[in-house]
Formats: structure tokens, C-alpha cells, sequence
């Protein structure tokens, strides 16, 4: 397993070998370059069943949020779009997803059956293609450059992470 200081990534990582799912680790330390731009790295190359890959960004965030039971569900603009163009440089068979994995406050579930018990943690992991966010979209905040799903979009195109696999 890769050293991971986000705990984050760290428990996504613990999440993918606890199910024995084939992955890469990518290194988020240096960025790539795909047909002569320089991309922001995604974290993992995550096998699907029945071949090709799943290219995901891990977000990390806490649920519920301090100001009640918000589903915190941003990223980067250009998150989003690296994962577009990942998704087409890896060709068929690939698909770009970010997934939200949620640091659950005690006594928390998120509908999770049974969350991932992690260090003193608790983590319950969902999936959006990236094509499915950037589709729904809208602006956070214009200063950081930060994008969002509405709360209705985002329960209408999330899955449980286990849904992918």
C-alpha cells in the first residue's frame, strides 16, 4: 500500500484491498502530460468488472457538516475536466469518476449498511462519473474556481462506491 498522508485516500485504499479489487495507486506528485497538456493526476486506476478501468479522484469530506446534514459534493472546475480528458486518453473501456468519500461523525450510517471502520474512522464511499457531474454542475465559489452538485442532482447520480465493483 502506498504511504498516504490525506487520510482520505489512505482509507479509500484500505477500502479497494479489503473487497481484493486490482488497482494502481497513481502519483499525485507530479502531473502528467497527455497530448502536449499538462493534466492534474486522478488518485487510482480501479479495474471494472468485465474489463477496462475506472479513473478516480478521491474527495474527501465529513458528514454531516458542521451546519447540519449537508452532502458537501465540489471539486475543482478543473478536476472535472482533467477527468474528461483522462477518460479520453485512456480510450474504450475507461470511465473518470469522482468518488466522495465521507469521514462519518459518530453514531452516523449515510444509509450505509456497514460503513468501513478504518483507524478511530468510519468511511462510506460514493461514485459520480465525472461526464454525469460535469453534466449537472454549477458554480461554487468563481474565486476558487469550485464546482458543485445541487443536493437533488447529487442524490439523483450518486452510487454506493460498491456499486461499481
Amino acid at each position: 500500500m502506498a504511504i498516504r498522508s490525506n487520510h482520505y485516500d489512505a482509507a479509500f485504499e484500505q477500502y479497494l484491498r479489503g473487497r481484493r479489487v486490482p488497482y494502481v495507486a497513481v502519483d499525485e506528485q507530479r502531473r502528467a502530460l497527455a497530448a502536449d497538456a499538462s493534466l492534474k493526476s486522478f488518485d487510482f486506476i480501479v479495474s471494472r468488472p468485465g474489463g477496462g478501468s475506472w479513473l478516480v479522484d478521491v474527495k474527501g469530506r465529513r458528514f454531516p457538516t458542521a451546519g447540519g446534514g449537508r452532502w458537501e459534493s465540489w471539486a475543482t472546475a478543473e478536476d472535472v475536466e482533467c477527468l474528461l480528458k483522462w477518460e479520453t486518453a485512456f480510450g474504450q473501456g475507461s470511465r473518470s469518476v469522482l468518488a466522495f468519500a465521507y469521514d462519518l461523525a459518530e453514531g452516523e450510517t449515510a444509509g450505509y449498511d456497514e460503513p468501513l471502520v478504518w483507524g478511530d474512522r468510519r468511511y462510506a464511499f460514493f461514485a459520480v462519473t465525472a461526464a454525469d457531474y460535469a453534466t449537472a454542475m454549477t458554480s461554487r465559489s468563481e474565486s476558487w474556481a469550485t464546482v458543485h452538485l445541487p443536493r437533488a442532482d447529487f442524490e439523483r447520480l450518486r452510487v454506493p462506491f460498491d456499486d461499481l465493483l
